[in-house]
């Protein structure tokens, strides 16, 4: 299993980025995926996440609601992450992750960074 995040960057205050997450190793098809992230000095939290694998159904972080969009491209087996009105607060490691055996698998992280 291999998921691979990309995207990232430095961006200003209400700008937006588009992160991608490349799975490989597994049914990507048959797996809900979800995105978290981790702020220096912070526990790592859920961003947003599918309730099923068919994406249709899915839940957000009150702080990122309305702001951001998980969606799926199974052709691609590829998640995303629309983050549109970014924040300063939104700085942090976006991590995907893929609900596999025990504890799952993650990737290695890409960092975001929201600042003027």
């Amino acid at each position: 299993v291999q998921l691979v995040e990309s995207g990232g960057g430095l961006v200003q205050p209400g700008g937006s980025l588009r992160l991608s997450c490349a799975a490989s190793g597994f049914t990507f098809s048959s797996y809900p995926m979800s995105w978290h992230r981790q702020a220096p000095g912070k526990e790592r939290e859920l961003v947003a996440a599918e309730t099923s694998a068919s994406g249709v159904v899915k839940n957000y972080a009150d702080s990122v609601e309305g702001r951001f969009t998980i969606s799926r491209d199974n052709a691609k087996n590829t998640v995303y992450l629309q983050m549109n009105s970014l924040k300063p607060e939104d700085t942090a490691v976006y991590y995907c992750h893929a609900p596999l055996g025990g504890y799952g698998y993650w990737g290695q992280g890409t960092q975001v960074t929201v600042s003027s």
